[in-house]
């Protein structure tokens, strides 16, 4: 029986985490198709509240020091410069006495270190850029890797291309799984809503969005008085927002007031919910992009202005580029323009259905399992 050790890395928000979970779960399924293989999983970083998630799949949780490093000025940059050489040594002390036999990187706060480390000690070294515009750590750390994978077209052109692939942004697994004969009409019903009339998803992200939380508050009338919307607000957004909402549709008709609903965070109602969505409104991380389009809802993108390297403006473009989305910028998030394209898309049925079809294939959603496989190639060989 051989052991292997795959070692994980990367962290910070969902967006780092929930692909990472879906690499690790596919590789799990890889591994154990090979005979006489004893795998192995840890995790370098600091979950948080992914923790339930990677017990789930046998992952044991190394701690280490997270150090971000920002390409802009800010203050915290002086206390990460003075975390960073103890955050080395713990990274080169555990990863010294794991010696997995591979490292997966996401990039994000604390993976820097532990890929450094790996390095060190010669463990081959295979990172993934979700985004568009890559990373700090992952453009300091494409020159450690043996392998890279990105999600857009964009992202080939800051790395190695003899070592680089285009494979998608990995897709959480229990997104891609068959739903048997639940379809648009009957996942309305069942989450309460009128199948007969077009339901707004509204996404933030797992950390939740203030700027669309403001813009949908001042304008809950117009949405209610022709839609339903269901609002996903983000967690530490949720009590304020259920407050604010209660004031501003005190005056609605029952009716109306009903078909605004909000939650605090999508966990496993999130694949019924994109089903019975007729349009997402949504901010530009590439975990939501890749996952809209899997579902092949059209959507309107609000890329976040202050995100690392403006990546969720060249996310949201990328992806428009197929016609499957319409991007609005922060600056021209005003209701004549926002309601005069989301009235066009949900009222001509033919430019909804054209934004459909050339949605197309952008979402690959076989992205985890490639990766999964390549690791087992570079471990194992062919």
């Amino acid at each position: 029986m051989k052991n292997i050790g795959i070692a994980f890395t990367g962290g910070g928000t969902g967006g780092h985490i929930n692909p990472l979970l879906a690499v690790a779960e596919e590789t799990k399924k890889v591994f154990s198709s090979l005979p006489d293989v004893n795998l192995k999983m840890c995790y370098f970083g600091n979950p948080g509240a992914f923790s339930s998630e990677f017990g789930k799949l046998e992952i044991e949780i190394v701690p280490v020091i997270n150090v971000k490093f920002r390409r802009y000025f800010s203050l915290e940059n002086v206390l990460d410069i003075l975390k960073t050489p103890f955050a080395l040594i713990v990274a080169f002390w555990k990863v010294f006495w794991k010696m997995p036999d591979i490292l997966f990187s996401k990039g994000g706060p604390g993976a820097l270190p532990v890929v450094l480390a790996a390095y060190f000690f010669r463990v081959p070294i295979f990172i993934h850029e979700s985004d568009s515009i890559p990373g700090m750590t992952n453009s300091i750390s494409a020159g450690f890797a043996k392998r890279i994978a990105v999600s857009f077209t964009k992202a080939l052109e800051f790395f190695d291309e003899k070592k680089t692939a285009l494979v998608g942004n990995p897709i959480r697994p229990f997104l891609l799984e068959k739903e048997g004969d639940l379809d648009q009409t009957k996942a309305k019903k069942v989450m309460g809503f009128d199948p007969n009339l077009p339901l707004i998803l509204v996404l933030g992200g797992s950390q939740g969005a203030v700027r669309i939380n403001d813009f949908m508050l001042d304008n809950a009338k117009e949405f209610v008085s022709r839609y339903q919307v269901l609002h996903q607000t983000g967690t530490a957004n949720f009590d304020a927002f259920k407050t604010e909402l209660a004031v501003a549709t005190k005056n609605f008709i029952a009716e109306e007031r009903n078909r605004y609903k909000i939650i605090d965070f999508f966990r496993g109602d999130l694949k019924e919910t994109l089903i019975a969505s007729n349009l997402i409104i949504s901010r530009a991380g590439s975990n939501s992009i890749f996952e809209i389009a899997y579902f092949k809802k059209p959507s309107i993108l609000i890329p976040l202005k202050e995100a690392a390297r403006n990546h969720q403006y060249y996310n949201a473009y990328e992806y428009a580029k197929r016609g499957g989305c319409l991007v609005i910028e922060e600056d021209n998030l005003k209701p004549s323009i926002f309601f005069s394209q989301l009235n066009t898309i949900l009222s001509d049925k033919n430019k909804y259905q054209s934004m459909i079809e050339k949605i197309g294939d952008f979402a690959k959603p076989q992205a985890a399992a490639i990766i999964a496989k390549e690791i087992a190639r570079m471990v194992v060989g062919s």
